[in-house]
């Protein structure tokens, strides 16, 4: 199944929920900024990401946006300003 490049990006009001949707949101990419994550997600991945979040939320206070940069492996380019932007790799340690 092809997997689709995210940006995962949220705005949480409280601190406790905050940890709990950082804590999921590392399970499923890596973390680009505090509160930005790149995950590469295929159908069932996002739905299950999206299902772990809904979980977490206080949907009168808290907001996750979901942004897709296309398929996994196509190019996409990313010009930071300040300090410079470094691809990270994922690296699962078991």
């Amino acid at each position: 199944m092809p997997r689709t490049r995210y940006l995962v990006s949220y705005d949480i009001a409280d601190p406790k929920r905050l940890r709990l949707v950082a804590k999921t949101c590392e399970s499923f990419g890596t973390r680009i900024q505090y509160s930005v994550f790149e995950c590469p997600l295929d159908d069932l991945r996002i739905e299950k990401l999206k299902h772990a979040l809904l979980k977490i939320i206080n949907h009168d206070e808290d907001q996750i946006l979901f942004i897709s940069l296309g398929p996994e492996h196509s190019p996409f380019r990313i010009v930071a300003l300040g300090q410079p932007y470094t691809e990270r790799s994922r690296i699962t340690i078991i």
